[in-house]
């Protein structure tokens, strides 16, 4: 085993693609789309495709003895260095396979890891994903405490891979136990670094209390960080591959009226997303959490446009965000392929908004909707305030319809409607007296 995998990573290497899919899961879809654009994410060159179905998983090999023999041939006939299971695997069944086609084999999950690792830019995401590769690796160091070494920082340094070594043996100590005492050391010390970027941040979010909060979200590759340019002006990087940023960014939307909301980007979900990642970046999906509104990005251009968009509620209802008021955006509305699958996904979401972040098909309407959603119904307002007190004259001129306006000798009282959803704003003035007036 430790001939094979002296590396995870796949980049600009051949690889022979696997699903196996348990018959009576089994559709007549290409079931390894998601896994074609996850490898050549991740810098793969794809030569050869095996959807296998089965009627039970192999304890020792998955697929089965016979079923791997194949796949050697099929190594050596396209002269792969690559084998990828669109399934996740034990370690016991990695080593039996790679022993069996005589080639590396990296699971579903290695292969996400290895994808995050090469995207991480920013101390916290590189941080995030060390976390989560040793704690996918530290449960298989038993049948697999060779691969740790290739664990290694998300920047390629001598990070969370930098364990065992010259001297590190003990009187009567085996290489697992070390391995496993440097680990779960290793994953201590992140945890701690992680905990006090979170702080920082969740610290960074209560600040922005009584402000209109949106977060983006949305399957991987749908058009979020597009979408959020053309909104902005964010400059927030983009390109056409899975991952391409796992970073948050928050900026200011201004709506109509002068009325501003905040609106985040987030990392984008996939389907089976490893959990130790959901886990990792916890403080980066608090953006979603603690969200006013979601609008969630549907790629309708894309085949699996359904399941994607079902595995994104999926994941969204895991962090605890699946009653969240939503607004479904049904995006790259003007590259359709299939004009029935679009009709059938406005079926399905009547309430969705057809755009294209791209061209700005309809972004006038999102405006327009987010705003209804953010104003809610009116209110009629008196509020009184210091006459000297300029911010809160400022804000309700902004924000709020004036429709009257007095001043005393030293104070102002004003008439104004105002959205419901603003209330809660409005009163982060603490020295204004606010009495709501019936209609």
């Amino acid at each position: 085993m430790e001939k094979f995998r002296e590396n995870i990573a796949v980049r600009r290497e051949k690889a022979i693609l696997v699903g196996a899919i348990l018959k009576q899961d089994a559709q007549n879809d290409d079931e390894l789309a998601e896994l074609t654009a996850l490898a050549e994410s991740a810098g793969a060159i794809v030569v050869d495709k095996v959807q296998q179905k089965i009627a039970a998983v192999n304890p020792a090999t998955y697929i089965g003895r016979g079923k791997a023999e194949m796949l050697k041939q099929r190594v050596r006939r396209s002269k792969a260095d690559v084998v990828i299971f669109d399934n996740d695997l034990s370690p016991a069944q990695i080593r039996e396979l790679e022993e069996i086609i005589e080639s590396k084999v990296v699971d579903r999950s290695e292969l996400i890891l290895d994808i995050f690792a090469s995207r991480a830019r920013t101390k916290q995401a590189k941080l995030q994903v060390d976390l989560a590769q040793l704690e996918y690796t530290y449960p298989r160091l038993t049948r697999m405490w060779s691969h740790l070494d290739t664990v290694t920082g998300a920047a390629g340094g001598p990070t969370a891979g930098a364990v065992g070594g010259i001297g590190t043996r003990g009187t009567g100590e085996q290489q697992l136990e070390i391995d496993r005492r440097l680990v779960s050391k290793k994953i201590t010390e992140l945890k701690r670094e992680i905990a006090d970027i979170d702080k920082r941040i969740v610290r960074e979010i209560e600040a922005r209390r009584g402000q209109f909060k949106i977060c983006l979200v949305g399957y991987t590759n749908a058009g979020k960080s597009t979408l959020m340019n053309a909104l902005t002006d964010a400059g927030v990087y983009v390109e056409d591959r899975l991952f391409a940023t796992l970073d948050t960014r928050t900026r200011q939307w201004t709506l109509d009226g002068g009325k501003k909301a905040l609106i985040s980007d987030t990392v984008g979900f996939v389907k089976n997303l490893p959990h130790q990642l959901v886990a990792s970046f916890k403080a980066t999906l608090e953006e979603a959490i603690t969200a006013d509104l979601l609008l969630h990005v549907v790629d309708v251009s894309n085949p699996d446009v359904e399941k994607q968009a079902e595995n994104a509620k999926k994941v969204l209802d895991e962090i605890k965000c699946g009653g969240k008021q939503t607004l479904i955006l049904l995006n790259k509305a003007d590259i359709v392929r299939s004009q029935a699958q679009f009709e059938f996904m406005q079926t399905i979401y009547p309430e969705a908004i057809c755009i294209s972040a791209k061209t700005g098909m309809n972004l006038d309407m999102l405006k327009e909707r987010v705003l209804q959603i953010y104003t809610g119904r009116t209110i009629l307002l008196r509020i009184t305030a210091s006459a000297g007190d300029g911010k809160i004259q400022s804000y309700l001129k902004a924000n709020a319809g004036v429709l009257k306006q007095d001043y005393t000798e030293s104070t102002v009282i004003m008439d104004v409607r105002l959205g419901k959803n603003q209330l809660a704003e409005l009163q982060r003035f603490k020295s204004a007296q606010i009495e709501q007036l019936d209609e």
